[in-house]
This record gives structure tokens, sequence and C-alpha cells, in this order.
């Protein structure tokens, strides 16, 4: 039995390596260049048909519409519906988006992309200090990376790698100029993070997905596994931690606010002090999400299993 489960597990390991993420790697690289030949608005607004009308009968959305109502359980089944295909929507036009996001105009002079709070940035800039900026899956999350340099920050941007090598690849190519600027969640990039803080750096690190070896941390009313390498890194360098937040407004029109620094614990107790960070965190994010539900990737297994 354990020889025919280890036989089981390499022919699916093998069929993943040779032909599901070949796979995935082409079909990655056509989407990205055919959409790159449209205009922005027209990929955004086709993707988000597209994603609109399919999205909803997938297996996956199952697991939306129950964290959905799990978290917002006086809603309607009806606008359940709304927002589970509005989310759908909204992930079909960053699709759309991808391939012309460096070509937006971040600076805050374009109308298509509103900055506030620049000023906190700034100030990380400049305050010879390493620095933290957190945000979560909203709006189009990958017009954040790009709102560093414009400002004069230079910045590392944690991510989840893709599995597929050659989608991978496509992806990060897309990424242009800030490619280098990227690290994997993985052990070495854990290192490589705790290095750019040594060296007086700055992360931005979504924190709205579910980590197993996270602190149980209320979100939405339910103990959800969060990450406390946010709250760790903060403490260890009392540097500042700013929540960053993407708001689509309508079509490929997006806002970026960057709110002022939240206040770091000082107790002793440094348990104490990480719940306690993680705790304003993930308040801030659930905030953001009660404000623009469809908006958010309820996709994830943030709770349970």
């Amino acid at each position: 039995m354990i020889n025919r489960g280890k036989s089981q597990y390499s022919n699916k390991r093998w069929f993943k390596r040779f032909f599901t993420w070949p796979l995935e790697g082409i079909l990655a690289w056509v989407v990205v260049n055919t959409l790159k030949l449209l205009p922005i608005d027209i990929a955004s607004g086709l993707m988000g048909i597209i994603a609109r009308t399919l999205g909803p009968h997938l297996s996956v959305s199952n697991r939306a519409r129950i964290n959905i109502s799990n978290c917002f359980p006086d809603w309607t089944e009806s606008k359940i519906k709304i927002v589970l295909r509005d989310m759908w929507e909204n992930c079909g036009r960053i699709i759309g988006e991808y391939p012309h996001i460096q070509n937006l105009d971040v600076s805050g002079k374009d109308k298509r992309v509103e900055v506030i709070g620049v000023e906190h940035i700034q100030s990380m800039r400049d305050d010879g200090l390493p620095g933290i900026v957190f945000s979560a899956h909203l709006g189009n999350w990958e017009l954040l990376p790009m709102l560093a340099e414009p400002n004069g920050l230079s910045m590392n941007f944690v991510y989840r790698a893709l599995n597929s090598p050659l989608a991978e690849k496509v992806l990060r190519k897309a990424h242009g100029r800030l490619s280098p600027y990227l690290i994997p969640k993985s052990r070495e990039g854990a290192i490589k993070m705790a290095r750019v803080l040594k060296d007086g750096g700055h992360l931005a690190i979504m924190i709205d997905q579910k980590l197993n070896e996270g602190l149980a941390i209320p979100f939405f009313g339910r103990p959800a596994k969060t990450t406390t390498a946010l709250a760790a890194f903060a403490l260890r360098h009392r540097c500042p931690i700013i929540p960053a937040r993407v708001e689509r407004i309508a079509g490929a029109t997006f806002r970026v606010v960057f709110y002022p620094p939240i206040q770091l614990p000082n107790s002793g107790d440094t348990v104490r002090d990480t719940e306690l960070i993680m705790l304003n965190a993930n308040q801030i994010i659930e905030d953001w999400i009660r404000d623009t539900p469809s908006q958010w990737l309820w996709l994830h297994r943030r709770w349970g299993k």
C-alpha cells in the first residue's frame, strides 16, 4: 500500500511537471500577449464579462459563496449572488489589466489612478528606518508594487509564486523592471525578507491569506490562521507599518490609499504584542472588505480547512 501510494504521487507529480504546468505556461503566454494587443479598457471589460459569466458556475465558487454567507449571515441569497458575480468580474478585469499595469501613470497626475496619503510613503522613505506596507487582495492589488518607485522608495514585494515554472516566468516578465524586487513566499524568501529589513529596506506584504503555521486571529468574528511575519519584523526593528488599500472606482480606474502607520505596542510581552498588531491589521482589512465586499478575493480558504 505504501509503495502504491508513492507510485500514485509520483505519477501525479510527473503529469503536472510534463503536461499540466507546461500547458498552463503556454496558456499564460497566449493570454498575456493577446490582451497586450488590446487597449486596457477593452481588455479589462472583455475579461470582466467572461469571468462574470463563467466564474459563478465553477466549483470553486461554492467556497466563495460559503465564505460570504458566513461573514454576512443576514444577507439574502440574491445579494450573495450579486456580490459573487461582481467578484468574478473584478477578477477578470485584473487579468485583462495585467499586461498593461506597467504602463499606467501612478504618480498621481493621471486621473485613472488617484493616490491618497502619499505623504506616509514619503515619510517611510525619509525616516532612516526599515518599513513595511501591508495590504490585501482587493481592487487590483497588482497596482500596489508600482507606487514605491515614483516616490523614491525602494521596496521589495512578497508574493506567492505560481506552481508552473513557465507560467511564473511569463508573469514575472510582465512585471518588467519590478521583477528583481519580487520575493516568492518560501523559506529562502523569508531569509531574504529578514535581510532586506536588516539592511534598512522596505517590504510590502499581503496578509489576508490563510497560513497554517500562523496564529488564530479573529477575522469577521471567526478565528483565521494569520501570518505573524508582519508583527514579528515590526517588533524586531521597531519600524513603521503602513496599511495600503487599492480600490476599483469604475472600470480600469482606481484609488490607492496609504494610511498613517499603525501604533506598535511595547508591553514587553512579544506574543501578546504580536497578537495585538495582527488583530488590528485584520480589523483594518475587514473594514475595507465590508466597504467593498465584491472587490475582495473570496476564493481563499481563509477559515478552517
